[in-house]
């Protein structure tokens, strides 16, 4: 069976509607199970992108989400790349406290899609946008 996924490129997904966040699910569950990923860490990583990609919709006005599988030599992985031209998160501390939400969504918030994965990068600044960079390894 193949998933017609490249996994030797990004995949590129839109993020311009409800229908877009699903398809980045779709997208970070199949490269998931590509790369071998336990069932428990498929869901951490699936959850956590449908929160940030509902964030990129809601928040940042919508943008889009890069999916790539990485290898650090020992192991596999999904990286994804969350990116919007919004209005930037103009507390990134209180965004990132544990239990902050500005409503919607999972209620995860950034601090929980943290938690779910193996590497969280953050850049951000009022009125250029937000990008965010997550990576869930293979165990």
């Amino acid at each position: 069976m193949t998933t017609g996924l490249d996994l030797g490129q990004p995949q590129a997904q839109a993020i311009q509607s409800d229908e877009d966040v699903v398809r980045v699910r779709q997208l970070v569950r199949a490269v998931a199970v590509a790369v071998k990923l336990s069932l428990v860490d498929q869901t951490k990583v699936v959850t956590a992108a449908s929160e940030l990609a509902r964030n990129t919709l809601v928040y940042g006005g919508g943008g889009s989400a890069e999916v790539a599988t990485v290898e650090n030599g020992r192991r596999k992985g999904v990286r994804i790349l969350f990116a919007d031209s919004g209005p930037g998160i103009a507390d990134l501390n209180l965004a990132m406290t544990d239990g902050y939400t500005s409503g919607g969504g999972l209620g995860l918030g950034l601090s929980g899609s943290r938690r779910l994965v193996d590497e969280f990068e953050i850049e951000t600044s009022p009125g250029t946008g937000t990008r965010i960079t997550i990576t869930k390894w293979s165990r």
